[in-house]
């Protein structure tokens, strides 16, 4: 279904419960993987996920339409994510290192991957990227977004986001080159 079905059916009363269910399991998938290659953690990205469908159903009716509804939403997983991340650190006043340590422990000590999997051996280069340049890495290289639905979701310029998105790269290639 398309989305402006899904909105036409989300604003009629009648419909909105069962357009609202469509939007969730057409979207849903893709909110969690974009929220958990950042938050690594299963159940995170699980209690992360049902916060962005709850603001979204709360606030669904502020969506004007001025962008596509999958960048608008991916907005909301994004900031929900990012201040997630935020708020762990402060609340147990965890150095970003340390951070980078606890995901990647949880990363290698899945069963259903091995530690020498070129995909782990890149999230493990992702965790020691700042929050900003992993997520638009995030956005551009496993969603394949051009950097102006990125600019929509992040409020990044353009540029910001190239000058991310390379840093991002030359950080990843040193990881690798090191290993």
């Amino acid at each position: 279904m398309e989305d402006h079905e899904l909105l036409k059916m989300i604003h009629d009363p009648d419909k909105k419960n069962s357009g609202f269910n469509l939007l969730v399991k057409k979207y849903q998938s893709k909110i969690y993987w974009v929220i958990r290659k950042m938050v690594i953690d299963h159940d995170d990205a699980d209690d992360l996920v049902q916060e962005v469908f709850v603001k979204t159903w709360l606030k669904i009716d502020t969506f004007r339409e001025e962008s596509a509804l999958y960048t608008w939403l991916y907005k909301i997983a994004t900031n929900e994510t990012l201040n997630f991340l935020r708020k762990k650190r402060r609340r147990f006043f965890i150095p970003i290192q340390d951070i980078e340590k606890e995901l990647s422990e949880k990363l290698i000590s899945s069963d259903l991957v091995s530690a020498d999997d070129p995909e782990i051996k890149l999230q493990q280069a992702l965790l020691k990227l700042p929050d900003k340049q992993r997520l638009v890495f995030n956005l551009k290289y496993y969603e394949d977004l051009k950097y102006e639905e990125i600019a929509e979701i992040t409020g990044s310029s353009v540029g910001t986001l190239k000058a991310n998105y390379h840093h991002a790269v030359k950080k990843i290639e040193l990881f690798f080159k090191a290993d």
